[in-house]
């Protein structure tokens, strides 16, 4: 199954706050060339949330024949109601796509059971392996770790996308769960010591910017050469806090705007990356070495 540096790559719009496909096709092509791992494609930093459904499984097949088989494309298709969220991931269930990311469900506010139903109902909906996606600070559920037990026995779930940015819930999984399940992170400021507890990757946003970085950093990590991967690390942080000055993905989108890669459109509720932070931005994107452009 899947290690390294999963890219949650950005949707690009164009003037029209339509999906710009053009845009999309030179960013997989960029992360092709510089050996992202897999693309999450629809998931948070993607702007699922703004994504009318026809679009939503357009842009996954699209994303997928795009790649071409190059590098797995992984659908996100989780929201905070089991029925649309089957819905949704049977109707790219054929697409070509290597699995699904679902994150727990937000607002609803779900008891430990409810979240244990709601993965057990759409895991034994659908035929592709499943990452449960677990982020507290936007969706207020927060699955404990023996809930993730009582669901990483399911044969169709492999791993998780853990988001807290707590090691010591990284340790209480493992405690709890075989070696062959799955744990990725989801923090990119805690990527090198959650690979070093034994995770297989990151969920990456930082990877939008800098996805060779974040790939060989993952690489060198998984190899045990953590002097290595850390002075990668250093380089990186600048940007990983950059990128969290606002809601993600606004500085994530205006950042890989900035890189030539498509234009800085966002839809509403978020709003355009705020000017105060355009200089550290900068700053922090010169320090992980990337090269900067034009804004088109």
């Amino acid at each position: 199954m899947f290690t390294g540096s999963l890219v949650a790559l950005v949707t690009p719009f164009d003037g029209h706050n339509r999906v710009d496909y053009a845009s999309l096709k030179r960013l997989i092509e960029f992360h092709v060339a510089a050996g992202s791992n897999g693309l999450v494609i629809a998931g948070t930093t993607g702007e699922s949330a703004t994504l009318q459904r026809d679009e939503h499984v357009e842009l996954i097949a699209r994303a997928v024949e795009l790649a071409a088989g190059r590098l797995p494309i992984i659908a996100g298709t989780g929201s905070n109601s089991t029925a649309q969220t089957i819905d949704l991931s049977q109707a790219v269930a054929d697409t070509g796509i290597a699995a699904y990311l679902v994150v727990v469900p937000y607002y609803n506010k779900p008891t430990q059971e409810g979240l244990y139903r709601h993965f057990s109902a759409i895991a034994n909906a659908v035929d592709k392996p499943l990452m449960m996606y677990n982020v507290p600070g936007r969706t207020v559920a927060d699955m404990l770790p023996d809930t993730v037990a009582r669901l990483a026995a399911h044969d169709n779930i492999f791993g998780i996308k853990e988001a807290t940015g707590d090691i010591d819930r990284l340790r209480a999984i493992q405690e709890l769960v075989s070696e062959d399940f799955r744990l990725y992170s989801g923090d990119d400021f805690t990527v090198l010591p959650f690979i070093r507890q034994g995770g297989n990757g990151v969920v990456t946003v930082s990877g939008n910017v800098v996805p060779g970085k974040m790939a060989r950093l993952c690489e060198l990590a998984l190899a045990g050469d953590f002097d290595a991967a850390a002075a990668i690390d250093q380089t990186l942080q600048p940007l990983n806090e950059a990128l969290f000055a606002e809601s993600n993905p606004i500085p994530v989108k205006w950042a890989v705007s900035r890189m030539g890669l498509m234009q800085p459109h966002i839809r509403l509720p978020l709003t355009p990356y705020s000017v105060r932070f355009h200089d550290k931005m900068l700053s922090a994107m010169r320090t992980a070495g990337v090269e900067l452009k034009e804004m088109q």
